[in-house]
């Protein structure tokens, strides 16, 4: 009988050595490790991020006219010396910035010193430089989130944030609530690093240089800085360094701009918060309007975000979860959002942009409710020794993810497939002037490009294929204010325009006569009236140069025009005629022209 067999029998053990403790150790180690939940590394999430916001660069639309004309036209004008100027930008309201103008002028100057590019060239350089900008802040945040609340919430989160359609818009967008996204995401990313002075700073650049709004969104960085960690002199010091840091600056250059000293962020807290009329003369809405938005946006998500607070608590009673003392209250981290929805949602003025700077947030908060979810079906279920409690729960994640992804990826297809025709129409200008053929008049001669009820899509003077080519405006329906060209004097800018006001009371004098159009854009729906004909129509006065298709929101399904499925949208949806129409009126009077001066020759 051997040792082992006389050990076994005599019900006892075999006595182990140190060594093969120290292996059984090291087996356990591994074993724990390799139950560890796999997350991309952030120079992976990186790559994935960019490579969806250049695509979100290159195919996604301008979605609020706001963007067109509060940002993309004057900077047309910083850049260029024309462009058309809102009521907001007159030294008598200055309520917008130039220095938000400047910053994003920087690599539009140097990508044209550079390559002599036409216009809308630079207006996609621009677009792929905030793609830029928009996936490292997502990549900060990323690498916070994972540290603070682990792995698995990380991972799922960049699923949220990769895929959702709210990205996809706001992304590339050229507005002071996609700016303020992105150094809301920084400074968030920083305060779960424990990087506060970035925080701080992140907040300040975001409230000051973008949307003065959004400086809200630091309120849980303060408590937690002043009242938990009692770092009153430090969150004071690095408060009044961001302060003076970018209000000296910003005023110095909105100075020489307005010619006056101007704080833009106070003013428009002024007019929005103390004026009798504020925000309510635009976009009023009930509060079902956020709720759609957000489902549309975010899918699945947005309902996740919404109960993530009172579900994670109610789990985290049930399953005693271990905390590290360096991690933030869960109840203050996702605070943020619902300060944001208590104070958006109860407003009248409602405009989509304004979620933007929240967007991120609900990213962050659905996929800790389903990081919850996870946690809870495990402690319910028998689970075997050294398994993570992602192994055995990894469905429900991967199973949200994939249903989340089908819907947004079917939204941002929607979006694209039924509302890129205008841009689509005002980049056929560019081939129109190429031809001769097409555009027979002289190269110098002032041409004018008129829309009437269209206005609102009009992606901005960067589609204009050259500096005599102007935008005119024809009556039609909307009765508001209309932006006007800034004035040609060199300090257009501080001189006070005439026919503005900010009650967005209609200016007849932005109407020009239909009669000095040269080209027309126009979307051609079945009704009409006096002043909006189906100018297509009229075969004898306009000639269609170009066409694509628009969806026709009022004789299409809902949930079909919301959602693109392929095969079966088309049966349910309709779409109208987007076109770019030629006065025939110009081609008649050529070829007058041309005939008499062979007449004249001839003579």
């Amino acid at each position: 009988m051997s040792a082992d067999e006389h050990v076994k029998k005599r019900g006892g053990s075999k006595p182990t050595s140190a060594i093969e403790d120290t292996k059984s150790s090291r087996s356990d180690t591994r074993r724990d490790s390799y139950y560890q939940p796999w997350t991309p590394s952030a120079y992976t999430a990186f790559k994935t991020f960019l490579s969806a916001r250049l695509c979100a660069a290159v195919w996604s639309i301008i979605t609020d006219c706001d963007e067109t004309f509060n940002y993309w036209e004057p900077l047309h004008y910083v850049v260029f010396g024309s462009g058309l100027q809102t009521w907001e930008y007159s030294p008598v309201y200055a309520i917008r910035s130039y220095t938000y103008l400047v910053l994003h002028a920087i690599p539009v100057y140097i990508y044209n010193f550079i390559f002599q590019s036409n216009k809308i060239v630079l207006f996609y350089v621009l677009r792929c430089v905030l793609a830029i900008c928009c996936a490292l802040s997502e990549v900060y945040f990323y690498k916070g989130v994972c540290k603070q609340f682990g792995a698995n919430t990380g991972r799922i989160m960049l699923c949220f944030l990769l895929f959702s359609t709210g990205m996809f818009i706001a992304s590339s967008a050229f507005l002071p609530s996609s700016f303020s996204m992105y150094l809301t995401m920084v400074a968030m990313g920083a305060w779960f690093l424990g990087n506060n002075q970035v925080a701080i700073l992140g907040i300040a650049a975001s409230a000051i240089l973008g949307w003065p709004f959004a400086g809200i969104l630091g309120a849980p960085i303060a408590w937690d800085i002043v009242v938990r960690k009692k770092k009153v002199i430090f969150f004071i010091k690095w408060c009044v360094a961001g302060a003076v840091g970018i209000l000296v600056p910003m005023g110095h250059i909105d100075h020489h701009f307005y010619g006056k000293i101007v704080i833009a962020p106070l003013n428009i807290i002024l007019y929005n918060v103390f004026s009798e009329h504020g925000a309510d003369l635009y976009g009023v809405a009930p509060m079902s309007f956020y709720f759609i938005n957000g489902f549309l946006n975010y899918n699945i998500a947005f309902i996740l975000a919404l109960v993530s607070l009172p579900l994670t608590f109610c789990v985290g009673r049930l399953v005693k979860t271990s905390t590290r003392s360096s991690q933030l209250p869960l109840w203050l981290s996702l605070l943020p959002m619902y300060i944001w929805i208590l104070i958006f949602f109860t407003r009248s003025h409602k405009e989509e942009r304004f979620l933007f700077p929240i967007y991120p947030f609900f990213a962050l908060a659905a996929a800790l409710c389903v990081d919850y979810v996870q946690k809870l079906y495990t402690f319910l279920t028998p689970r075997t020794a050294y398994s993570h409690y992602t192994e055995k729960s990894n469905w429900i994640a991967i199973a949200t993810g994939i249903i989340f992804a089908v819907l947004s990826v079917s939204r941002s297809v929607a979006l694209y497939q039924g509302y890129h025709a205008p841009q689509d129409i005002f980049l056929e200008l560019t081939k129109v002037m190429s031809d001769p053929h097409i555009h027979t008049m002289p190269a110098d001669r002032p041409v004018n490009v008129c829309i009437g009820k269209e206005w609102y899509r009009y992606p901005s003077s960067f589609f204009l294929p050259a500096k005599h080519w102007h935008l005119r405006f024809i009556q039609s329906e909307f009765k508001g204010q209309l932006p006007k060209p800034y004035g040609e004097e060199p300090d257009a800018t501080s001189r006070i325009p005439e026919n503005m006001n900010d009650m967005n009371l209609e200016e007849p004098s932005r109407y020009t006569n239909i009669s000095k159009c040269h080209y027309l854009v126009d979307l051609d729906l079945p009704e009409e009236s006096v002043l909006q004909p189906r100018f297509s129509q009229e075969k004898d006065k306009w000639k269609i140069l170009a066409s694509y298709p628009f969806l026709d929101n009022s004789r299409s399904n809902r949930f079909f025009r919301a959602f693109f499925i392929p095969f079966v949208s088309a049966k349910y949806c309709s779409y109208v005629d987007y076109n770019l129409l030629r006065t025939k009126r110009t081609k008649r009077a050529s070829k007058a022209n041309s005939a008499q001066k062979s007449r004249s020759t001839a003579r």
